[in-house]
């Protein structure tokens, strides 16, 4: 017996929302640009790559691409330390091999989404360099956040806040005759300098970088830090100053969540709404929003706001029935309730990967548990309504690398703390292609160029020339789940309701009639349907749902496959 509707999608239903409103029920594929494919030797991804690899992402089924930051850096951050937002770094490429990226994608149907960084910048960046010679108190140093230090001499600093990544959140400036200056923030590293938004100068140079990529080709943009940007106006001390570090996450409400944010999200929406309705395709706003509640997360998808944002709650619930369900059901309610439709994740590239994740204890991951349940947790994402966005490797079920070296890693986080904890090279170690050595294919220019993070050896068993040979692997699972998905009006946008199921199990039927049912446990239970499943996530017998499991079937039970669209 069906439970009572857990909710639509909002007031906008398929039926009722624009045309063009392509977002709604897109799965976007993330291009970690670095790792994803190297056209020139040097260990290096490049944009080159990612067009090389456009093809490959089409046929796995995929509506579009994000790109990470490959905006001119000094690469504290790989790329998220930006030094120009309006130009190419060399070591990814240049303008002109942009627009050659840009227009493939149109040509193959892919969206292109770009990271933009609006809460700061580089310490390389004109503005700051400007910052930093122009006295106290100047227009240049009001871009940022400059205070005067406390106790004797200025000699602490203005507020007792510390940075995500690791130290104090301040850094004490050299005055040109040498002598100690005032302070900058920086909520993540030194050379992330965070930018001061109550400066009309800000908002102004910003609309004009969205406006350079619009009139270039883009499809929109994917919003770094987009619960940042203003700080509490009174920098006052925090009553739980360590809170940022300890969990690296924006948890310090006087710096971040603050209510003027809204107002730069509606500006955008404007200069997006502007280009839409020049040519109807809609740009999209996607906003790395981290806040402690969906009701929160809801404000940010306002039909004025940002078009969606990532909802992470799914990526950090625990491999459990009965959190997933609670995550899920909170999510419909208060998200898609705005009008907006929820944009599920699983995997991204500050997160550790889920066959690891999912893997239980150290030692376990060699059992296949973690494997069995990212697979399962794929299709679960790819049946839910709403967007969904694939992490790169996610398609090839890459395990986080945990071994690499301590003289090899890049992660600021590292450099910062000396602590492993939290460090983000391991899920963004170079993508294996081919072959059964590093560089696995991934360097195309120069046989044998190291990649700029090693593979290890076991990356042969996950290479993409195995994958699409084997019809049982996560990348057959994938572009069967993306195929239904674009062939079954049940899935995508739509309503979501639960069945009655036994603990440790979830059950959902979306639309008319298509089930999906995953299992959390160990043990086999009864599946909600007879019949073959069009689609699992493993070997399911009829009328058992395995543990670890996923499966979809259709209402009519006959087990038909539909016809998938051909790529």
């Amino acid at each position: 017996m069906l439970s009572t509707l857990v909710a639509g999608t909002g007031h906008l239903s398929r039926a009722a929302a624009a045309p063009d409103a392509w977002w709604r029920d897109a799965v976007i594929y993330q291009v970690y640009v670095r790792s994803f494919l190297d056209s020139t030797g040097d260990g290096i991804g490049d944009l080159a790559g990612v067009r090389a690899g456009l093809p490959y992402l089409r046929k796995l089924g995929v509506d579009g691409i994000w790109l990470s930051p490959f905006y001119p850096s000094p690469q504290h951050d790989h790329g998220y330390d930006v030094a120009d937002y309006c130009d190419v770094d060399p070591v990814y490429g240049d303008l002109d091999e942009f627009d050659r990226l840009t227009a493939d994608a149109r040509r193959l149907g892919l969206k292109l989404l770009l990271d933009i960084v609006p809460n700061h910048c580089s310490s390389a960046h004109p503005w700051f360099r400007e910052a930093l010679a122009a006295p106290a108190g100047s227009p240049a140093r009001a871009r940022f956040h400059f205070a005067p230090g406390r106790g004797p001499g200025g000699d602490e600093p203005p507020n007792n806040w510390r940075a995500m990544f690791g130290g104090p959140a301040w850094t004490r400036t050299t005055e040109p005759d040498g002598t100690p200056g005032e302070w900058y923030l920086h909520l993540f590293t030194p050379e992330q300098p965070d930018l001061n938004w109550r400066d009309p100068a800000v908002g102004d140079t910003f609309e004009s970088v969205l406006r350079f990529w619009l009139d270039r080709g883009v499809d929109g943009f994917r919003i770094d830090v987009a619960a940042g940007l203003f700080k509490h106006p009174e920098l006052p001390d925090s009553d739980d100053p360590e809170a940022d570090e300890r969990s690296r996450d924006s948890v310090n409400p006087l710096a971040w969540n603050q209510p003027e944010v809204h107002d730069v999200w509606r500006r955008w929406r404007r200069v997006c709404d502007e280009y839409a309705a020049l040519d109807g395709r809609e740009r999209l706003l996607v906003g790395e929003v981290s806040v402690p509640t969906a009701r929160e997360h809801a404000e940010y998808v306002r039909p004025d706001e940002l078009h969606q944002a990532f909802f992470f709650d799914l990526l950090s619930a625990p491999w459990d029935a009965a959190a997933f369900r609670s995550v899920i059901d909170e999510a419909v309610r208060d998200i898609a309730g705005t009008g907006s439709t929820v944009t599920w994740v699983l995997n991204n590239h500050d997160q550790v990967r889920t066959v690891t994740r999912y893997a239980g204890e150290p030692g376990v991951e060699g059992s296949g548990l973690g494997a069995a349940r990212a697979r399962a947790a794929a299709l679960l994402m790819l049946a839910l309504p709403g967007a969904a966005y694939v992490y790169q490797g996610e398609e090839l079920g890459l395990p986080e690398v945990l071994d690499l070296p301590d003289e090899v890693l890049t992660d600021p986080i590292f450099r910062r703390t000396g602590s492993r904890k939290h460090i983000r090279d391991g899920c963004r170690v170079p993508l294996p292609w081919s072959g059964h050595a590093s560089p696995f294919g991934f360097s195309q220019g120069a046989a044998g160029a190291r990649p700029w993070l090693p593979q290890p050896e076991w990356f042969a068993e996950h290479a993409t020339d195995r994958a699409l040979a084997d019809t049982r692997s996560f990348w057959h699972l994938y572009r069967d789940g993306l195929q239904l998905r674009h062939s079954l009006p049940q899935l995508g946008d739509g309503t979501l309701r639960w069945l009655d199921a036994p603990p440790q199990v979830l059950a959902m039927v979306r639309g008319d009639g298509l089930v999906c049912a995953v299992n959390f446990g160990t043990d086999p239970v009864p599946a909600p349907v007879t019949g073959t499943p069009l689609l699992s996530s493993g070997p399911c017998p009829d009328g058992v749902l395995p543990g670890a499991t996923a499966a979809w079937w259709t209402a009519d039970h006959t087990g038909e496959r539909p016809a998938a669209p051909s790529l």
